[in-house]
């Protein structure tokens, strides 16, 4: 064995290194120096970021596009900071390794410098939260973190490494003398489904005569999305994405109809209640859900959840009949029906939910076109759904789309339905998770610049979603990764402000205006390009001027603020005030 030693921050850079992992985000501080310097010996990808909640974010978005688990390193004193993070990965089960360099082990429980249990607040936002008791263990305890953190259920993880094994000095092959003696990443894991359980489920869709597939980010985690699309050509099967979850077809592909919500997408209301079927693939029976009752599910639709860890299985105990296998292994055992001539569904079900996507499409196009030109009559300001629309313009086939925000997100979710089934194509969509995180925008925007460095990456934000997080935009100045910002800007929290005018018997909404600021200005002060838009037309030329500066830049859109219907639809006065 060498004698060599390093310090305890090197030895877990080494243990990372050897899972493959390449990417770390940090907000650099004394205690995580060690650790610095061994990511920069391992020659190791380090961002700095100006805030440790930004650098959660990259990582997570890194994560989510990638697949492969990305690394945030934080202090003691910036890990409150960083849990907003672990909250948004937590809802899209996104395998983020969140490194802590924290207070002393030996004087654990004493009041140490900066302590905190770091362990205790991360364990309800991970998977596994754990704090190394001794620097020998190091690539023991990284390597059951990732093993977690990767398979099953996905999910993040939390390391914590006190200062005192940080700093102190170990055997480079610490760890090494026991099994196992390789480290690398080993495949993960994949459930096998009882036989005698799925043949009830082949049945059940051989016999189906409305059969609806809803996907959920299970399907993206095992890396089985071009699977799932060829189970709704071959087999002629409406395709469903869960609301808020990762993306898992382009939205022009044949059999993706749209998002399983009957506000952002009321079609699917027409699906689910003339289903017979209903498979649900990778995703909870949760509030998005409605916990699988009725009215979003009848009782004559037959329910089947189909997980690839038992973790899902058991948050899906409502469903009537419960599947756990890996998703692919599921889709190729459907796409064999097919060609094993099993299948005798026809067409006429799947073109009529393609009917019915176009009639909707025509109608919220139609009744756009005359709310804009009254407003461009009048002088007013742009419609949040036109603005969607028109940034899509402007957007290439490899060019990325991040959408952060209230309404700007749910406007943006209709319009990128509506490209789609144009033929709109995109290189990537980014949006919030389960928790709907605002600030969230720019630090996915940046990994997708980061991951794609030469596809043009716009950002679709909202004004307060920026203020929540927009101060970010320094790491893409710092790390020469330009990406386009175009403001919603309707001049507060437009989201909130319309729930409180139908919760306050006044009618009225407070505390939810912003003054008037000048976002674009912001950006030429950090250096980028930005201009004010308060027209429509002058919208398409200022996107084209902002990507060709290649610079970062700022695209500040004085828009209307304009109810989405999800809101709507669910917060009637004084009644109801939020979108549960």
């Amino acid at each position: 064995m060498s004698e060599k030693k390093i310090r305890g921050g090197s030895l877990i850079a080494r243990a990372l290194k050897d899972k493959g992992i390449q990417h770390v985000f940090t907000l650099s501080g004394g205690f995580c120096n060690p650790a610095l310097e061994g990511f920069m010996e391992c020659q190791m990808e380090v961002i700095n970021c100006p805030h440790e909640q930004v650098a959660g974010h990259i990582a997570d978005g890194h994560t989510r596009i990638t697949r492969k688990p990305a690394v945030c390193l934080v202090g003691p004193e910036g890990f409150a900071n960083a849990v907003p993070s672990m909250m948004e990965a937590w809802g899209e089960r996104s395998p983020v390794i969140f490194i802590t360099g924290s207070s002393s082990l030996k004087r654990q429980g004493s009041g140490g410098f900066k302590e905190i249990d770091d362990v205790a607040i991360a364990a309800p936002l991970t998977k596994y939260s754990a704090s190394i008791t001794d620097g020998t263990r190091i690539r023991e305890f990284v390597d059951k973190a990732y093993r977690i953190a990767t398979n099953g259920y996905p999910g993040a993880v939390h390391l914590s490494l006190p200062v005192d094994i940080m700093f102190s000095s170990f055997s480079e092959d610490a760890g090494l003398e026991e099994r196992p003696f390789s480290h690398e990443a080993k495949p993960v894991d994949k459930a096998w489904p009882d036989p005698k359980n799925i043949s009830k489920i082949l049945e059940l869709a051989c016999n189906a005569k409305k059969p609806v597939l809803i996907g959920g980010h299970g399907i993206w985690w095992s890396g089985s999305e071009k699977k799932l699309e060829e189970v709704g050509n071959n087999l002629h099967i409406p395709i469903f994405n869960i609301p808020y979850h990762q993306k898992l077809l382009g939205e022009e592909a044949n059999a993706y109809m749209g998002l399983a919500d009957i506000h952002q997408y009321p079609p699917s209301k027409f699906a689910l209640h003339e289903s017979d079927l209903v498979l649900m693939v990778g995703a909870r029976l949760d509030n998005q859900m409605n916990f699988g009752n009725p009215p979003l599910f009848p009782k004559s639709t037959k329910l089947v959840c189909v997980n690839g860890s038992h973790e899902e299985i058991e948050l899906n105990r409502s469903a009537d009949m419960n599947l756990l296998c890996d998703p692919g292994v599921f889709f190729d055992t459907l796409n064999k029906l097919k060609t094993n001539n099993k299948w005798n569904l026809g067409h006429e079900w799947f073109d009529l939910n393609k009917s019915k996507k176009q009639e909707w499409v025509d109608k919220t196009l139609e009744d756009l076109s005359k709310e804009t030109k009254e407003a461009e009559a009048n002088g007013g300001k742009m419609h949040p759904l036109q603005l969607a629309l028109d940034v899509q313009d402007a957007i290439g086939e490899k060019d990325w789309l991040v959408i952060d925000g209230g309404n700007t997100h749910f406007w943006s979710e209709i319009a990128i339905n509506i490209a789609g089934s144009k033929g709109k194509k995109i290189g990537g969509i980014l949006h919030p998770g389960t928790f709907s995180m605002l600030g969230v925008g720019v630090p996915f925007a940046l990994s997708a610049k980061n991951t794609n460095p030469d596809s043009n990456v716009i950002l679709i934000s909202g004004d307060g979603a920026f203020l929540s997080g927009g101060l970010s935009i320094e790491t893409a100045f710092q790390e020469n990764k330009p990406i386009v910002v175009v403001i919603d800007n309707n001049g507060g929290l437009d989201c909130i402000s319309q729930q409180q005018e139908r919760l306050f018997e006044s009618g009225k909404h407070f505390a939810t205006d912003f003054r008037d600021i000048p976002f674009h200005k912001i950006f030429e002060g950090f250096g980028g390009h930005g201009e004010l838009v308060t027209k429509r037309e002058q919208l398409a030329p200022a996107l084209k001027r902002a990507i060709e500066s290649g610079k970062t830049a700022c695209v500040n859109v004085k828009a209307k603020g304009v109810i989405s219907p999800i809101v709507a639809a669910v917060s009637d006065k004084r009644d109801k005030a939020s979108i549960e």
